[in-house]
C-alpha cells in the first residue's frame, strides 16, 4: 500500500531563480498599472494606487526571501 500523506523532500535548487522572476513580474505590473492610470478616472486610480501599494510591501518581503535563499545557498556550496 502506497503512502499518498508523504511529503516530497525539500528543494530549494531553484527557489532564488522562481523568487527573481516573481520579483521582475511584480515589477512590470506595476509599471503596467502606472501607465494604466494615466488613462482612468479617479476611482480607478485610487484602487490601482492601493494595489500598487501593497505590490511594493510585496516585493519588499520577495527581496528579504531571496537574500535569504542566497545566504542559504552559499552556505552549502
Amino acid at each position: 500500500m502506497k503512502d499518498y500523506n508523504k511529503p516530497k523532500p525539500d528543494d530549494r535548487s531553484d527557489n532564488a531563480e522562481k523568487l527573481a522572476s516573481m520579483i521582475e513580474d511584480t515589477e512590470a505590473n506595476i509599471r503596467k498599472a502606472e501607465q494604466t492610470m494615466e488613462n482612468g478616472n479617479g476611482t480607478q486610480e485610487s484602487q490601482i494606487a492601493d494595489k500598487n501599494e501593497r505590490r511594493r510591501e510585496a516585493l519588499k518581503g520577495m527581496r528579504a526571501e531571496l537574500l535569504d535563499e542566497a545566504e542559504n545557498a552559499n552556505k552549502y556550496q
